[in-house]
């Protein structure tokens, strides 16, 4: 049970933030399970004559879900604006397991596919919900490292996909590792109904004032003002917020990163075995593989997020892409399987969080009213290169040139950390002034990200 009143405010703060990170982390590690567990799987599956998914139907499957992602993460805002973020966090786990229970079942591609793509829409409201909760209720000068160990869950799931894939492929087959997904809706669902506490500046917005004084007298925490609340003609108002005076620049930077980042992201998250089986790995090492690179993307969470709280995350997000074009494209040769093990981890280390950092620097930038909308359109327009990412692997596949693939990988590593490289000056020539709260006051967080 978690106490009722603690006197000691720090202690107070401290004990709510725990459990948002703890509760949230838990969503996303299932996040992380199901949407890596289709790239674990899918050397099976396209060894399963009998299902019929070829190399580049594989490709459009994986496109599809991650258009699922970006129809979520798009529409995660007006949701909030509705039932509040718990209530979006819950819909959209209970909405990405009995989707994975339905792609366990299918006949053919055509409803997995289907299947996939709702699991894509629950998949893509999920994470810049929670990432706009964890913000939203981390101590100050804490908040790049607690998205950092946020995002660690992400990678969890990915080291989870990947043994089951391990575990159960060979024996029962690609189906069973779906029927895993469907454990969410029994496991994390009732926790986070019972113990996460909504958003307060929700609970502002909506004229909730009891509620909110109850959460504030029970961690000792300050209400927002209603000002920082984001709701119905808030949110157009937020999104607005987004392109007035300079901020536009900052924001179209911000999505052209996250569209490269995520074309990286997703594209090597669900290439990888097969890439690597292309190279002459069998399936065992393939798979480990994927194991080995969230183990590093776990690795490079708490080292991006510690180094950003002191130097900033835009300058951190800069040195991680530069170091992720170099690791992946270093995957294209055919090194010693130590070696291998050793680059992929790598890899992993700078890959995943440097996209994280993205989100980090937004949720600096932008003030508490547009913080929500800046994330949820920062992950929406990212999700372009999510699916982009998957379809172009296919096509490599297909043509027979996925040796081809690290290299044009890495090219997006290239150009992230480029557009990177002119938000910094973008933001060192407006002093970040440009970003200010509803009332016009500068951000001092804005002050730090770059």
């Amino acid at each position: 049970m978690l106490p009722e009143v603690l006197p000691d405010r720090t202690r107070s703060s401290a004990t709510v933030a725990a459990t948002v990170v703890a509760l949230c982390w838990l969503l996303v590690f299932f996040d992380g399970l199901d949407l890596f567990v289709y790239g674990a799987a899918l050397p099976d599956m396209l060894a399963d004559k009998a299902f019929g998914l070829s190399a580049a139907t594989a490709g459009d499957v994986g496109s599809v879900a991650t258009f699922g992602m970006l129809l979520g993460a798009l529409s995660a805002g007006l949701a909030t604006d509705r039932i509040g973020r718990k209530g979006v966090l819950l819909l959209c786990c209970v909405l990405f397991s009995v989707a994975s229970g339905f792609c366990a079942l299918a006949p053919d591609v055509t409803l997995f596919g289907a299947a996939r793509l709702v699991a894509g829409l629950g998949l893509g409201g999920l994470l810049p919900t929670a990432i706009a909760l964890v913000a939203e209720y981390a101590p100050d000068g804490r908040r790049n490292l607690l998205i950092g160990v946020l995002m660690t869950a992400h990678h969890a799931g990915g080291i989870a996909a990947s043994t089951l894939g391990i575990w159960l492929l060979e024996d029962f087959g690609w189906r069973t590792v779906f029927f895993v997904g469907v454990v969410p809706l029994f496991v994390a669902v009732p926790f986070v109904a019972r113990f996460m506490p909504e958003s307060m500046a929700f609970l502002v917005a909506k004229g909730r004032a009891a509620a909110a004084e109850r959460l504030s007298q029970r961690y000792s925490l300050p209400i927002p003002a209603a000002g920082e609340a984001t709701g119905g003609s808030g949110r157009k108002a937020a999104l607005a917020q987004l392109f007035s005076r300079d901020r536009w620049r900052i924001t179209t930077l911000f999505w052209l990163t996250s569209f490269a980042g995520l074309l990286l992201v997703y594209g090597v998250s669900t290439w990888l075995p097969a890439l690597m089986r292309s190279e002459g790995y069998n399936l065992g090492s393939a798979l480990a593989f994927l194991l080995v690179i969230n183990g590093g993307g776990i690795a490079g969470m708490f080292i991006a997020g510690r180094i950003a709280d002191r130097f900033g995350p835009v300058r951190v997000a800069i040195i991680w892409f530069a170091l992720t074009a170099a690791a992946v494209y270093s995957l294209g040769a055919h090194l010693p399987l130590i070696a291998t093990y050793v680059l992929v981890f790598a890899a992993g280390v700078f890959l995943f969080s440097a996209q994280t950092m993205v989100y980090a620097a937004v949720a600096h930038v932008y003030p508490t009213a547009s913080r929500a909308t800046a994330i949820g359109w920062t992950t929406g327009i990212g999700r372009f290169g999510a699916v982009f990412g998957p379809w172009m692997g296919g096509q490599l596949f297909a043509a027979g040139n996925q040796g081809w693939g690290f290299g044009i990988f890495a090219l997006a590593a290239l150009v992230a950390t480029g557009t990177l490289l002119v938000l910094k000056l973008v933001l060192a020539r407006t002093g970040s002034s440009s970003v200010t709260d509803a009332d016009g006051v500068i951000q001092p967080e804005a002050m730090n990200a770059n």
